[in-house]
């Protein structure tokens, strides 16, 4: 009988040990995975400028992103074709190893939805920009959303200059109704800096837009005066975008630099 005790307390002892082992050995596993997991690669962030802009539109946003370890790469479109401003983009990301998360505000929505297609874009995100579908451009989208949705007017486009087929907003449309949340000081350095662009862009159209096989953000600016927001909003929908709002201009990278970088490392973050 004190035999049968002591073989039996021998086995408890015995199975104790082993799922102690199992549970080391376990965490040990979950630990190094957690560890793996978290030195993985971070992706390259590429960000893209609108019309009437240049990549110091990113100047903001730019610091925080490498603050926190990643790579950046601002494209410096010539904005005088979508053809030509996605050969710049491609440049960019042939000299990029690894995945890329693809950035575009404005106009660039349309160049991120063309060139968004190589496989090393993991994701997209439309800061206050154009997510075009199959034969529509950004002249088609503003023609259906202000005649036929009857969205309210985008003023910052009225009373435009154009030279030469290249179109130029003037400073006090700037100031007013582009980057209306900026000190004015601020706000005319971005009417300073504006690239000319040209108007063959605004009829351009994408064969393959990245976005239906590509993950989407779309940062929805509610007080742009460029393009509606009610437009923003219902683009984003459109592409199954996660969405968010910002109490911001056309130009939230540079009013909301913290938000908007929030937004680009979610994306980064999901990939």
């Amino acid at each position: 009988m004190k035999k049968s005790i002591f073989f039996r307390r021998i086995l408890v002892a015995v199975l104790l040990l082993s799922a102690a082992a199992i549970t080391i050995s376990f965490n040990t596993v979950q630990k190094k995975s957690t560890h793996e997991t978290s030195n993985a690669p971070k992706p390259t962030i590429v960000l893209v400028h609108g019309a009437f802009a240049d990549g110091s539109s990113w100047s903001k946003v730019i610091p925080l992103l490498q603050k926190q370890g990643y790579t950046v790469v601002a494209v410096q479109n010539p904005l005088t074709s979508l053809q030509d401003d996605v050969a710049a983009v491609k440049r960019v990301f042939a000299e990029i190893e690894g995945p890329i998360v693809l950035v575009g505000h404005s106009w660039a929505g349309v160049v991120i939805t063309e060139a968004g297609n190589d496989d090393k874009v993991k994701a997209l995100v439309y800061i206050a920009a154009y997510a075009v579908d199959v034969n529509e451009s950004a002249l088609s989208l503003t023609k259906d959303a202000y005649e036929v949705k009857k969205y309210p007017p985008a003023p910052a486009l009225d009373n435009r200059l154009i030279s030469d087929g290249y179109i130029r907003l003037r400073e006090e449309a700037v100031v007013e109704h582009f980057a209306q949340d900026l000190p004015k000081a601020e706000a005319k350095v971005v009417a300073a800096v504006q690239g000319r662009f040209h108007s063959s862009c605004l009829t351009a159209t994408v064969s393959n837009p990245a976005w239906k096989s590509k993950p989407s953000f779309y940062a929805i600016s509610d007080n742009d005066q460029v393009i509606s927001p009610l437009m923003e909003r219902d683009m984003a929908k459109k592409i199954g975008a996660e969405t968010f709002h910002l109490k911001a201009s056309h130009v939230s990278m540079l009013s909301q630099p913290e938000e908007v970088t929030k937004i680009i490392v979610k994306a980064a973050q999901k990939i």
